[in-house]
């Protein structure tokens, strides 16, 4: 991450916990969002479709090295594979996307231009780092349906429970990319280290659509009375990636 885009964090997360200390009124509060949404804008660094290309040009390579690998090498590389997604998303994929407005119809495949649903962003952007899924028929879909395809094994369910439990679930499950179905919304969650935070095209602020937010804040997670997560990336997904196996 460059200097410019570690300084614009900072003065993001700064704000966040001013406006917390605040407890700002909606007004204020969604103009906050608004600049939040700008300032992550600001950190594009490259072409979205000269970013695919690259992310597809990777996953070749690591095709490659994969099929040649014996069983020692081949766990090393999904390792490599899964820091390398993980890292892809969060840090390229996901700023693209920042600041494309919410529509509840919306299904725009270029950031920036159109509106996107919650449930069209998750699959878009499982799409455009060459997971071989159904985007549409997905996107459609209650969000449960694919959580448990992607992440079978590595499900948690919460019912009219606290964020406290959630949270102290998604420490003690670590660090990465998670999926969260809730009432009527899905979208990303990122663990890093002691933040956790929310990926999502947001419905509560459609001018703002897709933000980074702390899962503490005024959103859809925390105020759902049902969630259900799944970690990603795991050993089962990463392999499916790098063999081309699709999912239905």
């Amino acid at each position: 991450m460059s200097y410019k885009m570690k300084t614009i964090e900072t003065f993001i997360s700064i704000i966040k916990h001013f406006a917390r200390l605040m407890k700002m009124k909606p007004l204020l509060h969604f103009i906050l969002l608004l600049f939040i949404s700008s300032c992550q804008g600001q950190t594009k660094s490259k072409d979205y479709n000269a970013l695919l290309k690259e992310i597809e040009a990777k996953k070749s390579a690591f095709q490659t090295s994969y099929s040649q690998a014996n069983t020692t090498r081949k766990a090393k590389i999904i390792e490599e594979t899964r820091t390398y997604l993980t890292n892809v998303i969060a840090n390229d994929v996901f700023n693209q996307w920042y600041g494309t407005k919410w529509d509840f119809n919306g299904t725009t495949h270029t950031p920036q231009k159109g509106e996107i649903a919650c449930g069209y962003f998750v699959t878009t952007v499982l799409v455009d780092v060459v997971f071989k899924i159904p985007r549409i028929k997905w996107a459609q879909s209650a969000s449960e349906v694919f959580i448990k395809k992607l992440s079978p094994n590595n499900l948690k369910r919460f019912t009219d429970r606290p964020l406290s439990e959630v949270k102290k679930y998604l420490f003690a499950a670590g660090d990465g990319l998670y999926l969260v179905g809730l009432d009527n919304h899905v979208g990303f969650v990122l663990v890093e280290g002691k933040s956790i935070s929310f990926i999502h095209s947001n419905y509560y602020y459609p001018e703002v659509g897709v933000m980074k937010e702390d899962i503490s804040t005024k959103n859809p997670l925390k105020d759902s009375h049902y969630r259900i997560f799944g970690k990603l990336l795991t050993d089962e997904m990463v392999i499916n990636w790098l063999e081309d196996n699709a999912y239905e």
